[in-house]
């Protein structure tokens, strides 16, 4: 049975990918609330740590947002590696990084216990 990861208040979840959506960076804070190491995210798609309970239509808005050069802030339930999950507040934004190439950002922190009820019946209304 799924249980819930708890963010603390000064948690701060730091991951960036390239134009695709393929993880080039996450943070300690990232891999050990996400259950994976660095190196088992670096090259994989972002989505591998996606929920079955988000609706593809956040998505679809998150990266209609972003792709056209604009942040995209929202609830977002993910899935540990062990099967577990967590919510976060994630603010996602487009860069250019020095070296040319364009990617995303995105910055989570915890979301309350409201939101996260919230946003739950929203998401359980889309799907």
């Amino acid at each position: 049975m799924e249980k819930e990861i708890k963010l603390s208040i000064e948690s701060f979840l730091l991951s960036e990918t390239d134009e695709k959506g393929i993880i080039r960076y996450a943070n300690d804070e990232f891999c050990e609330i996400s259950g994976f190491k660095l190196d088992e995210l670096i090259g994989k798609p972002h989505n591998i740590i996606r929920h079955k309970d988000m609706p593809k239509a956040a998505f679809e808005d998150l990266w209609k947002t972003v792709k056209s050069g604009k942040s995209w802030k929202g609830f977002v339930k993910n899935a540990t590696k062990s099967g577990d999950y967590y919510w976060v507040f994630a603010t996602v934004f487009p860069f250019i990084s020095c070296d040319g190439s364009k990617g995303y950002i995105s910055c989570r922190r915890v979301a309350s216990k409201d939101e996260i009820e919230k946003y739950e019946n929203i998401y359980k209304n889309m799907n």
